[in-house]
């Protein structure tokens, strides 16, 4: 076996969420790539299935199921269509996620962050626990929850995100250890900043882009 061939991920079937573009969208291109059927989930259904089909064109297995991750009904139909399509359930990716506030941890409202918690956590924690209903009975499983440094590192104006990715940080510890006899693997990845929409007004200013690049070793974005 090749290295390449070490990492096929042939005859295997993933769920990546907000995969309709950014980080998700090139992981769901990834294991596609590498020969998983995917799950193209996004809120928007024009992009989730442009995502879908471009999958498809190149050769790969795909199915466009638009959910928002921040509603039970939604990640139900999620979980339940892949396994009617597919048959299977082997990869979860959780990558949606949101950040549209910016703004003084004193002037956020209860709306501001009960919206970001729920995508970014909650919304993380009923997908891990739907996909671990199917996993648990086969006894196999992945799970890769995306985090962020904001889980690890104060971001200023931005303390329901931060709070949420650092929810993910322990809520993927304790499934990995909880999950562990079931021989389900779950882990998180934390990026740095990254060049996607989400960091779109970070691009668009100039001096809170400089402040925050000057962490970067390398200077530029991912």
């Amino acid at each position: 076996m090749n290295g390449l061939q070490q990492f096929s991920l042939a005859g295997k079937v993933a769920v990546v969420t907000g995969s309709s573009r950014g980080i998700g969208r090139a992981i769901a291109e990834g294991m596609a790539g590498a020969g998983a059927a995917v799950t193209v989930n996004g809120r928007n259904p024009e992009t989730t299935q442009a995502v879908a089909g471009a999958i498809a064109a190149a050769g790969g297995k795909s199915l466009a199921v638009p959910a928002d991750v921040g509603k039970v009904a939604d990640i139900d139909r999620l979980i339940k269509s892949t396994v009617a399509t597919f048959g299977r359930l082997d990869i979860l990716v959780n990558s949606a996620g949101i950040s549209p506030h910016y703004k003084p941890a004193e002037t956020m409202t209860e709306a501001e962050w009960d919206e970001v918690i729920a995508v970014n956590l909650k919304g993380v924690f009923l997908c891990c626990q739907a996909a671990g209903r199917v996993m648990i009975p086969e006894k196999s499983g992945r799970i890769i929850n995306i985090s962020s440094i904001g889980g690890q590192v104060a971001l200023p104006r931005l303390v329901a995100y931060c709070a949420a990715k650092g929810g993910i940080d322990q809520l993927t510890r304790v499934l990995a250890v909880e999950w562990a006899p079931h021989h389900i693997l779950v882990n998180a990845i934390s990026p740095g900043y990254i060049d996607t929409d989400l960091t779109k007004g970070l691009r668009q200013n100039p001096a809170r882009r400089d402040a925050l690049l000057r962490q970067v070793p390398l200077g530029r974005l991912g």
